[in-house]
């Protein structure tokens, strides 16, 4: 009978499958890798074999070259496949375009890694899918009762209500590349509006990517300033990396307000070591409710907990009495927070 370490099992370079010869998200180069999605913590180059949906690849060929890997296979949503005679699926986990959780089965025994995922409905990419299984591998970035993420829709209006407010001030909002600042476009488009926003070249290419997806962003300039045209900005939305907006590149526009769209904006400290004006509580991860209920859904025997706040998941785990472990894998960061 097929056991859950015999089935997947942590080393140090990532969940490894000794069934099937392969490792999930590994963050050393391996024979064979599944990645659940493109964030360069998941997703990294040099590996001989990768197997992930079509977007995902499309992904990392856009951000480390054609021959990123010695072979490619994509892997449809819900197609059944199988490596060295270990079944495997890949489902929607609602975290940024073509990001999956990845299903191992053998013997009838399954288990699922989430990889990073979030519950709440995002135009930009497919919503997360519930998978029962024996053993559900879940992340913890925001795995604390203190991160309850507030709604979207509200977040949004307070960067247009600042806007309104200050419309002389070009409105810098720092999100991840790839994900959130296309979901911000995006959520900014769905409360109607239809201005032009503008991008550091950063974003550009993976932008494209998107809308070459179907991902509809609507009108996107380059943010880049000619001498003397420093007032063209005034009242205009301007997303960058965050790295970016540590830089003198900030600073070429008017009266910035530096805003920034991340779950970890719920800690005040955070937006004040940053130096946001404006935070903007915006999350491409569950927080605590949706990472419970999501268990709770799932009804699994066990529950691996990852990336992030481990301990406090686990005890919530064992007081509804479901096995629970933290694994401890190292070298994940938050990207895509």
């Amino acid at each position: 009978m097929t056991q859950a370490s015999d089935l997947l099992c942590p080393t140090e370079k990532g969940l490894y499958c000794a069934a099937g010869d392969f490792y999930i998200d590994p963050v050393r180069p391996v024979p064979r890798a599944l990645v659940t999605h493109g964030h360069a913590d998941h997703a990294r180059p040099g590996h001989e074999a990768v197997l992930a949906t079509p977007e995902t690849l499309r992904i990392m060929k856009a951000r480390y070259g054609e021959n990123f890997a010695g072979t490619m296979q994509e892997a449809g949503l819900g197609e059944e496949l199988a490596v060295n005679g270990v079944g495997i699926t890949f489902h929607p986990a609602g975290h940024v375009l073509g990001s999956a959780q990845i299903a191992v089965e053998k013997d009838g025994f399954r288990i699922v890694a989430s990889g990073d995922y979030k519950r709440r409905a995002d135009p930009t990419c497919a919503t997360f899918e519930p998978d029962p299984c024996d053993v559900f591998i879940t992340e913890a970035t925001f795995g604390l009762p203190v991160f309850r993420h507030p709604d979207d829709g509200g977040e949004i209006a307070k960067l247009l209500q600042s806007l309104r407010q200050f419309p002389e001030r070009a409105h810098l909002v720092g999100a991840y590349a790839l994900g959130k600042a296309q979901r911000v476009i995006a959520l900014l488009r769905a409360a109607g509006y239809g201005e032009t926003i503008y991008i550091h070249g950063a974003l550009k290419k993976l932008c494209d990517l998107y809308e070459s997806e179907g991902v509809t962003l609507g009108s996107l300039a380059p943010a880049t300033l000619e001498k003397g045209e420093k007032g063209a900005f005034a009242g205009a939305i301007v997303i960058g990396p965050p790295s970016a907006f540590a830089d003198k590149w900030a600073r070429r526009f008017p009266d910035p307000l530096a805003s920034f769209a991340s779950g970890w904006m719920r800690v005040r400290q955070r937006a004040k070591q940053r130096g946001v004006e404006l935070p903007l509580i915006l999350s491409d991860h569950a927080d605590w409710d949706e990472l419970t209920a999501t268990i709770g859904e799932i009804g699994p025997q066990e529950v691996w907990v990852t990336h992030g706040r481990e301990e406090a998941l686990v005890r919530w785990c064992t007081l509804q009495g479901i096995a629970a472990r933290p694994l401890m894998l190292a070298g994940y960061e938050d990207e895509g927070d």
